[in-house]
Order: structure tokens, then C-alpha cells, then sequence
């Protein structure tokens, strides 16, 4: 089975809010939420993606040194297997704005489970929740 490397982020706002980004129409599990991030290109490490995906995805800029691992999901899918390593993230430059269409929401860590996330994203939430 293919092993995906999938980089997410954990961006905690300054009231402890994280942020959810829904998978726009058209792409596989579309309007399911997740943590940002991207696939791990070849010969990229997983923060380089973050900071990369950051960029595209949402406009903002952040660095190596302020991507904490926290957590990763290891989830076999249908077609494929996806590894997930997720890191938090408190500092950043730039205001978030969806880039890709893709809707946004700041969630306390008490809510995660009120929005439907892919199933290799829910079990983090308990991780989530003990970490803030």
C-alpha cells in the first residue's frame, strides 16, 4: 500500500482557538474539516511543507523554529496509507485568509468534535484537547 506523507498545523490563536480549514468541492472528503497543511513534496522535510502550504493555503509566513511537534495520525485509508505528523504553531506573520476557497473557522479545543474532520483527524482531538 503507498505511504502518503501528509505536514499539518496546529495554528493556535491568542485566545487558544485552533483553525479548521474545509476541504473545498471537489477534492477527495470535500466539506469535511482539518487541520492546515499539505503533502510532503520529495526531498522537503514536513516543516518545510508547513511553511510552505502556510504560505499557499492561508497567506501567511512562519518558520522552522516555530513548528512544535505535537502529535501524529498513521490512518489506512482505501488507496492508501497516510502518515501525519502535526505540529503546533503559535507565531506568525500575516492575517489568515482562505486562499483556495476553502471555508476557515477558529474552534476551541471543547468543540473539535462538533465539526466532521476525515477519519485520521478525529482521533487527535483528544490529544488536542489535554494539550490546551
Amino acid at each position: 500500500m503507498k505511504i502518503v506523507l501528509v505536514a499539518a498545523v496546529l495554528l493556535i490563536d491568542p485566545d487558544g482557538r485552533v483553525l479548521l480549514a474545509q476541504r473545498p468541492q471537489g477534492k477527495s472528503l470535500a466539506g469535511l474539516w482539518e487541520f492546515p497543511g499539505g503533502k510532503v513534496e520529495t526531498g522537503e522535510t514536513p516543516e518545510a511543507a508547513l511553511i510552505r502550504e502556510l504560505h499557499e493555503e492561508l497567506g501567511i509566513e512562519t518558520w522552522q523554529s516555530c513548528l512544535a511537534p505535537m502529535a501524529f495520525a498513521s490512518h489506512s485509508y482505501d488507496d492508501f496509507h497516510l502518515l501525519m505528523p502535526l505540529f503546533a504553531c503559535r507565531k506568525w506573520d500575516g492575517i489568515v485568509q482562505p486562499r483556495e476557497g476553502q471555508g476557515l473557522a477558529w474552534v476551541r479545543a471543547e468543540k473539535l468534535a462538533d465539526y466532521p474532520m476525515p477519519p485520521a483527524d478525529i482521533p487527535l482531538i483528544p490529544q488536542i484537547r489535554m494539550w490546551l
